[in-house]
């Protein structure tokens, strides 16, 4: 153009500086302001924002806010620009200060902090910067879907609520982004049959999405309301219909995105159903999702937490990666499955590949020491976490340290540690400290811990639970029964133990004393059977083990019907010889299931792995992983 003689314009000058704030070609932006100023351009406000906003796309903020100060007139687009460079740069403190300096405060402008803030992890003065803004007039659909974003990220149902009615009064209620940022906020906020009314044909109330028609092309356009609905289902925990849900998509021949694989992989993960897990990893395959390092890692994660290392350490070496959430997930399986000495070399082989290390490696790295009695090392890495790092310990690493001492009976340590560190306000130390009591039966500390603990959180019934079996272990009947007294009189109740088996895509879950299951009495026989049968190669039913003065014969029966007992009886009944017997459970795994199960192994010559509230226990030959080190 140029060549030819012809001088742009204004026009053509800001459409050329928008193709390099495009391309983020900051060498030809420049040299085009460069000879805006040469020639003299006497640029008008469009032209002057072009240019800041060839800078801010860039990442050339310095010199962006260098033009910004030097505009006489500055518009409301030049503000919001510079506003957002600071966000996207994840500079909230120059990005505030410049809103509030901001004469007049356009939606734009609310819009482009509150995102911010909340993109930047800081929901709580995002939501504080919406009330101060009184969700006056200035509102558009944009504002609607950042607020109940907001909602949903803070868990607040009410305000959630106050939108929608807002929603629906503007009628916004047929937009498809705001639709899905209220399915997402009801799903997030437990009030997942609300989610399920707005996506569509669906009633509130329905459990089965199977049962309601729907087109393929009709649930592919809805691809990304269902991606909300099931992240909901995993968020609150209700696992089940999320594998419903995900179920109706693939029979549907619906769109599946990547996010909606990594939600199911991790209600995979959470409740332990592998063969579900290694259905999604053949549809990962089948359809061709491209395996990048989250999918790799929620594959890893997906593995390690059902038990199978293998399949999980294939998929982790399948490419070297940086990315510190890989190594991070194959660190934390291998600390979960009692491998500590494994995570600790893994670890290190990260540091010397150049990785540097997070809060979460950290958390993994801990507490593989922590499965795994390595005192001395976990205390090396809580002190390089802090010195060389400079990450300063969140609870799960004080829990971490509190546990190891705790192993190991170094309860005075335990002690020194938490009032050294100043977390005696931080019932989760307390709660490991009682549990190292009951561990090691000392019953006066654990009295004294039990009182900390119960000024910090009076109406949690585990405290009165560990005091009560730790007193009951001690055949301290009275102290042990006026504890659950005392619980009841506060309507607390203990959570009740369950364990569950997958077999043939069926899940039966299992409770002490609940024979509704169809083949409950068959189980039962098979047990009792089995029981005598293991007592002859040496294992011993621990009554002790009993929260209740009875007899040696009665305390027997109790303990052999606990939950885990009668899924593993259920396994070994119902699956091939030497196939492996999966089963978990909600609690910690007591002491005399944990040798019954040893015994099994052995007496049948399988594996048999266990998963329960804190680690895996695989049982081959009469021993377990974890060393007896639980």
């Amino acid at each position: 153009m140029q060549v030819e003689g012809v001088t742009p314009n204004d026009f053509t000058l800001s459409t050329v500086l928008k193709s390099c704030a495009c391309l983020t070609s900051l060498k030809l932006g420049k040299e085009v302001h460069g000879w805006i100023l040469r020639n003299g351009v006497d640029a008008d406000s469009v032209l002057e924002n072009s240019i800041l906003d060839m800078y801010v796309k860039c990442k050339e903020l310095d010199s962006a806010r260098i033009l910004f100060d030097s505009m006489e007139e500055k518009s409301t687009v030049a503000w919001n620009v510079m506003i957002k460079g600071y966000v996207n740069d994840g500079d909230m403190e120059s990005s505030m200060n410049l809103f509030q300096t901001l004469p007049f405060k356009d939606v734009g402008s609310w819009n482009t902090l509150i995102h911010g803030l909340m993109r930047n992890g800081r929901a709580r003065t995002a939501l504080e910067l919406l009330y101060e803004k009184k969700l006056g007039p200035i509102f558009n659909e944009f504002t609607f879907s950042i607020v109940l974003c907001l909602a949903a990220a803070l868990n607040l149902l009410d305000l959630g609520r106050q939108i929608h009615s807002r929603v629906i009064r503007f009628g916004s209620d047929t937009n498809e982004f705001i639709r899905t940022s209220l399915i997402d906020m009801y799903s997030k906020c437990g009030k997942v049959e609300i989610a399920s009314s707005i996506l569509g044909k669906i009633p509130v109330g329905c459990e089965m999405i199977p049962n309601y028609k729907m087109s393929p092309g009709e649930l592919s356009r809805q691809t990304v309301s269902f991606s909300s609905l099931i992240s909901g289902y995993v968020h609150v925990g209700d696992h089940e219909s999320a594998f419903r849900t995900f179920r109706a998509m693939i029979y549907s021949q619906a769109m599946v995105n990547e996010y909606i694989v990594t939600s199911i992989l991790s209600a995979c993960a959470s409740t332990g159903v592998l063969g579900l897990g290694l259905q999604v990893h053949a549809y990962i395959q089948k359809v061709g999702h491209k395996m990048d390092v989250p999918l790799r890692s929620s594959l890893v994660f997906m593995y390690a937490e059902c038990g199978n290392l293998e399949d999980a350490k294939l998929i982790f070496e399948v490419e070297k990666s940086s990315c510190v959430g890989l190594w991070t997930s194959m660190i934390s399986g291998l600390a979960t499955n009692g491998r500590g000495r494994e995570a600790i070399d893994l670890f290190e082989c990260m540091l010397n590949e150049g990785v540097i290390p997070n809060e979460i490696t950290f958390v993994s790295v801990l507490s593989a020491c922590s499965h795994s009695g390595l005192l001395e090392e976990g205390g090396k890495y809580f002190k390089i976490m802090k010195e060389v790092y400079g990450i300063k310990p969140r609870i799960e690493h004080f829990t971490c340290m509190v546990d190891l001492y705790g192993r190991r009976g170094q309860l005075d340590e335990i002690k020194q540690f938490i009032y050294q560190n100043g977390i005696s306000n931080l019932a989760s130390v307390w709660k490991s400290f009682l549990f190292s009591c009951r561990l090691h039966r000392n019953v006066e500390l654990g009295n004294w811990v039990r009182e900390k603990l119960l000024k910090l959180i009076p109406d949690d019934p585990e405290p009165y639970v560990l005091s009560s079996n730790l007193c009951a272990n001690d055949g301290r009947w009275e102290e042990a029964a006026t504890i659950r007294s005392q619980m009841r009189k506060r309507g607390l109740r203990k959570l009740p133990g369950q364990s569950w088996i997958q077999l043939k895509n069926v899940v039966h879950t299992f409770i002490m004393g609940d024979d509704s299951h169809p083949k409950s009495s068959e189980i039962h026989a098979f047990l009792d059977d089995l029981i005598g049968l293991l007592k002859e190669i040496g294992y011993s039913p621990d009554a002790k083990l009993v929260m209740h003065d009875v007899e040696q014969e009665e305390g027997e029966k109790f303990v052999g019907f606990h939950s885990e007992k009668i899924a593993v009886a259920y396994g070994l009944m119902n699956t091939g010889s030497g196939m492996p017997v999966r089963v978990m459970k909600n609690l910690r795994i007591c002491t005399d299931c944990h040798n019954f199960i040893k015994s099994a192994s052995q007496h049948f010559g399988r594996e048999i792995i266990v998963r329960d509230i804190h680690r895996f226990h695989h049982f081959r030959d009469g021993k377990c992983s974890c060393g007896d080190w639980w």
